[in-house]
């Protein structure tokens, strides 16, 4: 066995670090109270960047809300259109069944002398070409009313929320919570205003987004109502298109 290994003593690497560690120990208070300082520092940087965050995400959030209820509203305006349009073509299928009888009337004389003495018949009254009465399905209108009436709030709440405001100025306007939540929050100042506002906005984002499903639901009814009056406005255009077609050919032949 060699002098060097004779010699090797298994515990003064041990005796180093604790001489090492009472050395450093008038230094490492500082050390430590650094190392909190930077993380507190750290936790107040990622709750801001929370916050932050989460103001974005309502933001874009009700971006899409207004969305949903401006393509609402657009699309109670096609469905009027469709609705003008389906009375239309019932008018013309009224005229035109008025115009069948008139040929046929004509093509007999006596059935026009007929016609003449015998009491008019009473006709049927086409609708009136005043704006229809259209109305979107109740699902959609309870939607676009409970995000028309959300909009005003969002305002009063969110007066900067374009601007992604997060100063401290903010935060003595954050809501009032209870003692138990009051409670749960951290005793920083600045860091029991950050949670609370991220807190705030995780509720109104929960809202919103039960907004926008009520509004997807509802517009998706009313598609499914509209592609039926288109189905039928479709049908009756045809049917239009034969008669048409039927009475250019009867007048031809007197």
């Amino acid at each position: 066995m060699s002098a060097q290994a004779r010699s090797y003593n298994p515990f003064a690497e041990e005796e180093e670090e604790d001489v090492a560690s009472w050395s450093a120990r008038g230094s490492g208070d500082a050390g430590v109270a650094d190392r909190q300082r930077y993380l507190q520092q750290e936790v107040l940087r990622r709750s801001a960047a929370t916050a932050d965050s989460t103001t974005r995400s309502l933001s874009l959030l009700y971006e899409s809300e207004q969305i949903g209820v401006a393509t609402s509203e657009e699309l109670v305006r096609q469905g009027e259109a469709l609705k003008r349009t389906e009375q239309m073509v019932d008018k013309m299928e009224q005229d035109l069944k008025t115009s069948q009888k008139h040929i046929n009337s004509i093509k007999s004389v006596w059935g026009g002398l007929v016609n003449y003495f015998k009491a008019k018949p009473p006709e049927s009254k086409p609708e009136q070409n005043g704006t229809p009465e259209y109305s979107a399905n109740s699902r959609l209108k309870e939607a676009m009313l409970s995000s028309k009436e959300q909009e005003s709030k969002y305002q009063e709440s969110h007066p900067n929320l374009r601007k992604l405001d997060n100063s401290d100025n903010d935060f003595g306007k954050a809501d009032l919570v209870s003692s138990a939540q009051r409670d749960s929050y951290p005793k920083n100042q600045h860091l029991r205003a950050y949670h609370q506002k991220i807190d705030n906005n995780l509720d109104e984002m929960s809202s919103g987004l039960s907004r926008l499903k009520n509004l997807a639901l509802g517009l998706q009814t009313e598609l499914d109502e509209q592609d039926d009056m288109l189905d039928r406005l479709t049908r009756k255009v045809e049917t239009l298109d034969v008669n048409i077609k039927s009475t250019d050919k009867k007048v031809r032949q007197l």
